[in-house]
């Protein structure tokens, strides 16, 4: 197991708070993509990622997977295409950017929740009770209605956070394990860009130089994001460095107003600081800053 100490926690938090950044603009650039097939948003995103962690690891002229290692980087690749299908879909079809990104954020929730079962991890009361209040804001922001249909953008987003939330709490396994994180990060978004090729080219539709300037983009920033968020949690629990990930919704709703003109609503902005009020607490109470007896 990692020791958890200070200059680990303090340099988990610089990567979280990089990847947030880059997240944020990934998912700008997939909105201003325009209306292109998910799969196509999605493949370039990875083939870009894939080149960039191939260049990485090609200093080292090191590919291999630590030994035991193999089979949890399966599960985290599986978990993370699913994620990225969700929440790409969840960015190109719901009303603002800016709610997409913070459904989004229900991941390190979701993170915590696994961690009981893959990494063995304690939980408390405030766990749990947290985790509702969280959904609480999760659901003014979806707004569910009786129609499934217009419902359909909101649950994808909450899918894509369960399972990215699912995919970190592998990483932090691997990252127990030794595992590099160039190492996982390639083999992401190779194999995810190898099984994405054919579906992107069955529903593939053309695109104009800024179209494909934009995915290009896209792909450069989440490969910022993904090294930045694997080195993150390979240096500190979720439960100590996840609530600066919520640095992404300022980074978004900053993005959304002047770029894309976009406001939320009160319902999404009371939603917003629910799910952040619950990042904080949790943080504040599992650091003992909040209470040492909780």
């Amino acid at each position: 197991m990692v020791t958890l100490n200070k200059s680990n926690k303090s340099l988990g938090v610089l990567f979280i708070i990089l990847s947030a950044f880059c997240f944020s603009l990934m998912s700008l650039f997939v909105r201003l993509s325009g209306d292109l097939p998910v799969f196509q948003k999605v493949f370039f995103r990875n083939l870009i990622a894939t080149f960039i962690s191939f260049f990485v690891l090609l200093k080292t002229k090191d590919f291999k997977v630590k030994k035991g290692n193999i089979k949890l980087l399966a599960f985290r690749i599986i978990s993370g295409m699913f994620g990225i299908i969700f929440n790409f879909y969840a960015i190109s079809t719901m009303s603002t950017y800016s709610d997409a990104t913070i459904l989004n954020k229900l991941a390190p929730f979701f993170a915590v929740v696994f961690s009981i079962f893959i990494l063995k991890e304690k939980t408390k009361w405030f766990d749990w009770l947290i985790l509702l209040f969280a959904f609480a804001g999760a659901v003014l922001i979806a707004k569910p209605t009786l129609n499934f249909t217009e419902s359909i953008p909101s649950i994808s987003a909450v899918l894509g956070a369960l399972f990215a939330g699912l995919a970190y709490t592998i990483i932090r396994r691997l990252g127990f394990n030794g595992e590099r994180s160039a190492i996982i990060v390639f083999y992401y978004s190779l194999v995810s860009t190898i099984i994405f090729l054919p579906m992107m080219l069955l529903s593939y539709e053309p695109m104009t130089k800024l179209q494909l300037l934009y995915l290009l983009l896209t792909g450069v920033c989440a490969c910022g994001g993904q090294l930045a968020v694997t080195k993150a949690y390979t240096y500190a629990p979720a439960k100590e460095i996840s609530v600066f990930d919520y640095s992404q919704v300022l980074f978004a709703a900053i993005l959304g107003i002047f770029v894309l003109q976009e406001l939320p609503d009160l319902f999404s902005i009371i939603g917003y600081f629910i799910i952040i009020l619950s990042a904080v607490l949790r943080y504040l109470i599992t650091s003992g800053k909040l209470t040492k007896t909780a």
